[in-house]
């Protein structure tokens, strides 16, 4: 007797009753045996491609998944979706792309799932967008899920430290400003990816998979084993066959991810000191389960949680090495025992996120991880904003700022291609705040990071001597005193839209506030001849996103989310 009741499976639709046999008959041209019909439907979806090595490991991890979905009595069905790789996007209208890719991505999984009815999902991600997009999904749909990633880099050597990506960005900063010779640069960048996974620094790829676990959608230290370890195939096994066990106990992925469970997400990313899109990612999962958790209520957590984990951009350390210094299960043991997590959160594994913490010992012998009794700054990496500039909201990543407060006058530019060419123009002075606007979700379109002009601004040199705002967003891996997802975005005619050159700008990090020194009459005059601007983007994905997205505070999401349903997919 099958320890599965198909009669309530969503794949009841296509595989049971006379009624289906036309349907049958597919799944036996595929060499399916009436038996294996008779099992629950599992998708397996993989963002794999050749794109860039964030992807190349993931088809393969998705493969391997299907002997553990078929050993527990499931019937494995492997499909892909796409991915935007940011790296590869960066610094040109590509970018535009990148966080339209995670709607994209929700979306195909969600039309697959909801097309062939399957009745439980496994999700194989590797760069930024594909991770939240997967959980996205997951949320959306509510049948029993797994959330794997796929695995960092490993770290590159060069003049004898450890090197990533980012340090290739910042070369060319160097370059510009004649401090990195062009061999160096070309030695560099032959060597600072050496091999398969996303990028190692806690950049978004990985701060999502940390999120993943705390959560509760990943399985306990899973997500830092990097892409080339051989780890990850058990990893992928034991997904799939612990998929089977939510689908036989029904438990679904609004069970596990609840506030709480949010909230222990946000506290994860400011301890870890991760990246700034996560408040863009959270709020934009949680509108998939219908709960309201915006920049506001990430920002809360983020502001009363220590910053425990010395990772780069803003600190020593990448992803390996907080795999090999106990994973994200050890970041959570001490902020577990510091009573600032919530432990009674329900998992994948069945168990609550307690009891999994509890199979954790602390371990003094690693570096990577501070206890919260002796933490690397006692409030978050991450710290939101808000004020007369932003009345709905920004975000800053304060994780190895040495200067919490900056108040200079606006340069400001249009765009970020008007910036980066000031940028190499060296006609960026120390001391101002620079000003990129037009770049919102729905002014850019599409909201793109800014990582090829921060880190330029940093090669030269100025990375602690300007700040810069931004209706746009920063990638994971910029440092420096940058301010992103500022609210109401231009395209809107928030504030950030009426700053002129020379217009004082007072940011406190410590306060939380971001203000523009400019006289309320002023304002209003300027407000008064302030005219919407059009975008190139005028037809296509990147014009049907602008038309539905939301702002950056509640998610940049372009659909109303769990709140509106009148009926969830797992229940058809």
């Amino acid at each position: 007797m099958s320890r599965f009741d198909k009669s309530r499976l969503p794949s009841r639709h296509v595989s049971v009753g006379p009624e289906r046999a036309p349907h049958r008959s597919y799944y036996y041209a595929m060499g399916l045996t009436e038996e294996e019909i008779g099992r629950p439907f599992v998708g397996i979806v993989s963002a794999g491609n050749d794109s860039a090595p964030c992807n190349t490991t993931l088809d393969a991890q998705a493969d391997v998944c299907r002997q553990g979905v078929d050993e527990a009595g499931g019937l494995p069905r492997r499909f892909n979706t796409i991915t935007v790789t940011d790296g590869i996007a960066m610094g040109h209208q590509g970018m535009k792309s990148s966080l339209i890719s995670r709607e994209v991505i929700a979306d195909s999984i969600e039309l697959s799932v909801r097309g062939h009815c399957y009745d439980g999902l496994v999700g194989f991600a590797g760069c930024d967008k594909s991770l939240p997009g997967m959980m996205m999904a997951m949320l959306r749909l509510n049948v029993p899920s797994i959330f794997v990633y796929g695995g960092s880099i490993l770290p590159g050597r060069f003049e004898d430290k450890d090197v990533t990506v980012v340090d290739v960005f910042e070369a060319v900063g160097g370059y510009a400003a004649g401090s990195c010779p062009i061999a160096r640069l070309t030695a560099l960048e032959k060597v600072a990816c050496p091999g398969h996974g996303a990028c190692g620094g806690q950049f978004t790829a990985n701060t999502m998979a940390c999120v993943g676990e705390a959560i509760g959608l990943s399985m306990p230290n899973s997500n830092m084993a990097p892409a080339p370890y051989g780890s990850r195939a058990d990893i992928a096994t034991a997904a799939g066959r612990q998929v089977m066990t939510l689908i036989e106990k029904n438990i679904r992925p609004r069970d596990i991810c609840t506030r709480t469970a949010f909230e222990n997400a946000a506290r994860i990313v400011a301890a870890t000191g991760g990246s700034t899109n996560a408040a863009l990612h959270l709020p934009a999962m949680a509108n998939e389960a219908g709960i309201d958790f915006d920049l506001f209520d990430v920002a809360a957590i983020f502001k009363s949680t220590p910053y425990i984990a010395d990772l780069k951009p803003g600190g020593k350390y990448v992803a390996k090495d907080l795999h090999d210094a106990g994973g994200v299960y050890m970041v959570m043991r001490t902020l577990f025992d510091a009573g600032l997590l919530h432990g009674d959160c329900l998992t994948v594994t069945g168990k609550t996120l307690g009891e999994n913490i509890e199979e954790i010992s602390w371990r003094d012998d690693q570096k990577v991880i501070y206890p919260v009794s002796a933490p690397l700054s006692p409030t978050g990496g991450v710290v939101g904003l808000r004020g007369s500039l932003a009345p709905d909201g920004a975000i800053v990543k304060v994780a190895g700022l040495a200067r919490l407060k900056f108040s200079g006058p606006a340069r400001v530019f249009d765009c970020e291609e008007d910036c980066f060419a000031a940028v190499e123009a060296r006609t960026i002075e120390q001391g101002c705040v620079i000003i990129i606007r037009y770049e919102g979700p729905k002014g850019g379109p599409g909201m793109r990071e800014m990582l090829s002009t921060t880190a330029a601004l940093y090669g030269q040199g100025l990375g602690e001597h300007v700040a810069l705002i931004t209706d746009g967003r920063f990638s994971g891996a910029t440092r420096g005193f940058c301010i992103g997802h500022v609210g109401p975005e231009a395209a809107d005619g928030g504030p950030i839209a009426l700053v002129e050159d020379g217009d004082l700008i007072h940011i406190d990090a410590e306060a939380g506030t971001i203000d523009l020194d400019v006289a309320d009459d002023v304002l209003a005059a300027r407000r008064s001849a302030w005219e919407p601007r059009r975008t190139d983007y005028n037809a296509g994905a990147i014009w049907r996103f602008a038309q539905n997205v939301g702002p950056a505070r509640t998610g940049a999401v372009t659909h109303p989310g769990a709140a509106a349903e009148t009926h969830v997919f797992a229940d058809i």
